[in-house]
């Protein structure tokens, strides 16, 4: 029965250890019985927690444009090891993260109305909320910004990078502690 439920969900799509525990607990399979089968599942690679790791970032970094942070998130809500998580986010490095910065806010800034400040804010801000630290999300959307017309080239000029991400990671430091 056990063998059956993990065959079945994993029929549907690749999962952690984790996850297949949480399905057999939740369908009343006992711990030593879910462990037996689970520890057989892994020594023939039937799961593994690592190449799941590495899929699923190249896969949501690719397709969503997720930053690394975003992705550790996701991978610790499936129950993958911190330092499995670690060594496959590794992988991430920061130059591509930036690109892939830079492209979601080209292919946003085709579409993008209002005033540059308020641009400047919606893709900083959609840049935060996939996981990107501070520094390069507003770097990208300065660098877009200096490349798409006068007018905002002329506002990116004004705008200090760095002093706002300093400022941005202050402000996250003073939220966490309120928390």
């Amino acid at each position: 029965m056990a063998r059956e439920i993990c065959l079945r969900q994993l029929a549907v799509r690749p999962r952690t250890r984790a996850e297949l525990a949480g399905a057999l607990a939740k369908r009343g399979i006992s711990d030593e019985v879910s462990a037996e089968v689970l520890d057989r599942y892994d020594e023939v690679g039937i799961i593994d927690d690592a190449a799941f790791a590495r899929a699923w970032i190249s896969s949501r970094h690719a397709g969503r444009g997720l930053a690394r942070r975003a992705l550790a998130n996701e991978l610790r809500q499936r129950g993958v090891d911190g330092d499995v998580a670690s060594e496959a986010l590794g992988e991430l490095d920061e130059s591509t993260e930036a690109e892939t910065a830079r492209a979601l806010v080209d292919r946003k800034l085709r579409t993008a109305r209002g005033e540059p400040d308020a641009v400047f804010r919606r893709l900083v801000g959609m840049l935060a909320r996939k996981g990107y630290p501070p520094g390069v999300a507003i770097r990208a959307v300065k660098d877009a910004l200096a490349a798409q017309s006068a007018e905002a080239a002329e506002f990116a000029e004004q705008i200090d990078a760095d002093a706002l991400a300093e400022a941005e990671g202050e402000f996250d430091r003073d939220s966490r502690s309120v928390e």
